[in-house]
């Protein structure tokens, strides 16, 4: 992997379970941004409603690649 990488910070959000709260915020972050690599699992945490778990909620980190411009030294 060699380059230079960015690390950002998200949280995604499901009903279902904090590997689909990963999946959903990856997937959501590909739509805008470029050579994501990998990711790590930050926090998780939910929301209760009724005494049930009614949302799982995860920040996570997410790493990219910076694109190189050639016209820029």
């Amino acid at each position: 992997m060699p380059g230079v990488h960015k690390k950002i910070e998200i949280v995604g959000t499901s009903p279902l379970s904090f590997s689909d709260a990963v999946k959903k915020a990856v997937a959501e972050a590909s739509k805008s941004i470029r050579h994501l690599e990998w990711f790590e699992v930050k926090e998780e945490r939910g929301r209760i409603r009724d005494g049930e778990v009614a949302e799982f909620q995860v920040t996570i980190l997410i790493g990219f690649k910076l694109e190189h411009d050639p016209g820029h030294s």
